[in-house]
């Protein structure tokens, strides 16, 4: 499974991601504040950009949300 994160809409919402399971359909979408995406993000699950790319440091990035 992977974390993504979704374009914004505008810049004052919150950002949201979508958690995309290994039969590449997304059953999950949460924000920065959810404890099960913030579980995995530490024990090392991989965060894409908005365009796909892996993001290399997920949990400092993940640290500096709201």
């Amino acid at each position: 499974m992977i974390y993504k994160m979704l374009p914004k809409i505008n810049k004052f919402e919150p950002q949201v991601f979508a958690r995309i399971d290994d039969d590449g359909k997304c059953r999950l979408t949460c924000t920065a504040q959810y404890p099960e995406f913030q579980a995995h993000i530490k024990a090392g699950a991989e965060l894409q950009d908005v365009d796909g790319n892996v993001m290399t440091d997920a949990s400092a990035y993940i640290a500096t949300l709201p």
